[in-house]
C-alpha cells in the first residue's frame, strides 16, 4: 500500500507539495481576510523554484528533491566552517590544526600563548618528537638570530668562486614566497611593513616586485620563475637589462631562481586574462587582460652546467648580491647532476631553498598536492647530506619551507640541516587567514588572497603589519627559550643529536640514528658502495651535462 501511494505521489516531493498547499492557503487568506500577501509571495517563489528544479537538467538531486534539495548544497557550502568551528579536534591537522592556528593568532596579537594543565599531545604515539634539554641551560642575549648569506661559514670570507660582494645578514625566520596576485595588495603591504620593522626578509614569489612591495621598504628576496616576470621579453624569454634594473633596487637583498615549488612541482601555471589587472601586468611585465603563462620549465638553460652559468650571470647582473635557487626535490639524479655541475664549473650558488611537498599554494591539482614531490624532511636531508658529501656545505646556506609555524618546527628543521626557515601560511595566519581554503576562488573572507577591492578593505594594513611583526618576534623569543633550555647559544647549533622521536609505544630513537648524516667528502671517494642506496645507485649515473639519468 505504501509503495502504491509513493508511486502516485513520491514522498520526496513533500516539500514542494507543502509549498503548493501554503500558496493555496495564502491565496485563500488574501481573498477571504485580506491578509497573508507576504506569505503568499514567499510560497509563490518557492513553488516557482520547485518547478524550475523539476525542469532543469544539470542537478539530479534537485530534480528528485525539488525545493528541499537546495538544503544539501547549502549545508555542503558551510561544511568547512561547521567542521572547523564545531567538530574538528584541537590537534587534528587539516592541513593545520586548530592548536597550530591558535598559537599563531596569539603570538601575532601579543596575547598570552602559555597553556595550562599539560600537553594535549599523545606522548606515546608513534612519531611524537621532542628536543632534549640540558641540566646546564644557557643565557642568550637576544632572540634576533641571524646568519650571513654569501659568505663561507668556515672562513667568513666570500665562498670560493663566488662573486658575491653584497652578503646579506638574514633573520633565520622569514616570509616565504607568495606573489602579488595570489595575495591581495593589502596583504603584501602588511607583510612588507612587518618585515621592514622586524628586519627580516620578504620573498616576492614569482609574480615579481609590485608597487606594493616598494611602499614600506622591507628587505626583498626577488624570486625569478620560469615566466621571468619582471625581467622578460615579450616572448617570455629572459631579458638581462630589465633584470639588472630591478635587481639594482636596494630593497632587493637576494636573487632566488625558482625551479619548482612543493605544492605543484613540475606543473607551471596560468593566471587567466580577466585576473591580470593593470597592477599585476605592470609588476610582471605582461599585457593587461591576457593570460599570464608560467611554463613548467626554464628556457634560459637546459643542462645543469648551463643552470650554474645562469646563476653566475644573475649574480653578476645584480651587482654581486647573494644568488641561489629554490626547488622541491624530485628525481634524485637531477639534484646530483646540479651538484656535479657545481663541481665541474666551480660555480656554487650562495644559497639553496628546499621546498617540501607539504607546502601550500593558491591552487594546484589534488594529485600534485597529495602525491608529487618529496616532503621537506627527505628533501632537506638529501640536499644537506649531498653538499656535505662533496665538501660544499660550508659555502652554501640552506633555507627551507613547508608547514613551519612554531619554534619547534624551526628547531627541527635546523636539526636536519637548515640554516634558516621560511613560512608562508604562518604569516598568512598572522594576517588573519582563517584557513577557509577558498584562496583560488577570489572569495577569501579575510581579504588575504583576493583581488576584490571591497573584500581586501577588511585587511587593515597597519594593524596586520603589527601582527606580522609580533608573530615573527614572539616565535623567535620562544625559539630562544628552547635554545637556552638545550644548553646552546644559537639555533644553528641544534643537530639531529638533540631531537628524539618515538618509533613505537616502548621505543624512542635520536633523530641522528633515524636520519644519519653523510660524512664530509664521502662522495669524493671512489668507493661509495657503503653509502645509502640513493647515492650508490644514482650518484654515478648523474651527469653535469644533462638532467637525464645516465643508463649504462
Amino acid at each position: 500500500m505504501l509503495n502504491y501511494l509513493n508511486s502516485i505521489y513520491p514522498v520526496r516531493y513533500t516539500a514542494m507539495g507543502l509549498c503548493v498547499m501554503g500558496l493555496l492557503l495564502s491565496l485563500f487568506s488574501v481573498v477571504a481576510f485580506h491578509t497573508g500577501a507576504l506569505a503568499g509571495l514567499v510560497f509563490l517563489c518557492l513553488v516557482g523554484l520547485g518547478i524550475y528544479d523539476l525542469q532543469q537538467t544539470k542537478k539530479s538531486v534537485l530534480r528528485n528533491y525539488p525545493v528541499i534539495g537546495h538544503m544539501r548544497y547549502m549545508l555542503e557550502y558551510v561544511r568547512p566552517e561547521i567542521r572547523q568551528y564545531f567538530i574538528e579536534a584541537d590537534n587534528e591537522a587539516n592541513p593545520f590544526s586548530r592548536a597550530q592556528r591558535a598559537l599563531v593568532y596569539q603570538r601575532a596579537k601579543g596575547d598570552i600563548d602559555k597553556r595550562p594543565f599539560g600537553t594535549q599531545l599523545d606522548v606515546l604515539a608513534e612519531g611524537y618528537e621532542w628536543i632534549n634539554h640540558s641540566v646546564a641551560p644557557t643565557e642568550v642575549a637576544t632572540h634576533d638570530f641571524r646568519i650571513t648569506i654569501g659568505l663561507d661559514s668556515q672562513t667568513g670570507l666570500p665562498a670560493t668562486s663566488s662573486s658575491c660582494t653584497q652578503p646579506y645578514d638574514a633573520s633565520i625566520f622569514s616570509i616565504s614566497a607568495m606573489s602579488f596576485g595570489a595575495l591581495s595588495a593589502n596583504a603584501i603591504l602588511a607583510l612588507n611593513q612587518g618585515a621592514q620593522r622586524g628586519h627580516f626578509a620578504h620573498d616576492t614569489g614569482e609574480g615579481s616586485i609590485s608597487v606594493h612591495h616598494k611602499v614600506h621598504g622591507g628587505d626583498l628576496v626577488w624570486e625569478i620563475g620560469s615566466g621571468y616576470f619582471g625581467c622578460r621579453n615579450d616572448d617570455g624569454s629572459f631579458n638581462a637589462e630589465r633584470f639588472a634594473v630591478n635587481a639594482s633596487n636596494p630593497q632587493v637583498k637576494m636573487i632566488e631562481l625558482k625551479l619548482s615549488q612543493g605544492a605543484k612541482p613540475g606543473h607551471g601555471g596560468v593566471l587567466p586574462g580577466p585576473k591580470v589587472s593593470a597592477e599585476i601586468a605592470e609588476a610582471r611585465g605582461v599585457p593587461e587582460g591576457v593570460d599570464c603563462v608560467s611554463p613548467s620549465s626554464h628556457s634560459a638553460f637546459s643542462t645543469p652546467v648551463e643552470m650554474m652559468q645562469f646563476i653566475a650571470r644573475l649574480r653578476e647582473l645584480s651587482g654581486g648580491k647573494p644568488t641561489g635557487f629554490k626547488l622541491c626535490i624530485g628525481h634524485p639524479w637531477e639534484w646530483f647532476a646540479m651538484v656535479k655541475a657545481m663541481q665541474s664549473t666551480g660555480i656554487t650558488p650562495d644559497f639553496i631553498v628546499v621546498d617540501g611537498a607539504e607546502g601550500g599554494t593558491g591552487a594546484a591539482p589534488l594529485e600534485f598536492t597529495d602525491h608529487v614531490g618529496a616532503p621537506l624532511q627527505e628533501g632537506l636531508q638529501l640536499v644537506h647530506n649531498t653538499l656535505r658529501g662533496v665538501g660544499l656545505r660550508s659555502r652554501i646556506k640552506l633555507g627551507c619551507a613547508g608547514k613551519v609555524v612554531s619554534a619547534f618546527d624551526i628547531a627541527r628543521m635546523m636539526a636536519l640541516g637548515a640554516d634558516w626557515c621560511n613560512s608562508a601560511r604562518g604569516f598568512m595566519f598572522a594576517l588573519g587567514c582563517l584557513q577557509a581554503q577558498s584562496c583560488h576562488t577570489g572569495h577569501c573572507p579575510t581579504g588575504v588572497t583576493t583581488q576584490d577591492p571591497v573584500r581586501q578593505q577588511a585587511l587593515i594594513v597597519p594593524d596586520k603589519a603589527e601582527r606580522v611583526l609580533q608573530f615573527h618576534q614572539n616565535t623567535l623569543k620562544a625559539l630562544k627559550e628552547m635554545v637556552q633550555a638545550a644548553g646552546l647559544r644559537h639555533p644553528g647549533e641544534i643537530t639531529a643529536h638533540h631531537i628524539v622521536r618515538r618509533v613505537n609505544e616502548t621505543g624512542v630513537k635520536l633523530l641522528v640514528t633515524i636520519l644519519p648524516p653523510l660524512a664530509i667528502d664521502a662522495l669524493l671517494d671512489r668507493d661509495i658502495s657503503s653509502l645509502p642506496n640513493v647515492y650508490k645507485f644514482y650518484w654515478p649515473r648523474a651527469s653535469a651535462e644533462s638532467f637525464t639519468l645516465q643508463i649504462e
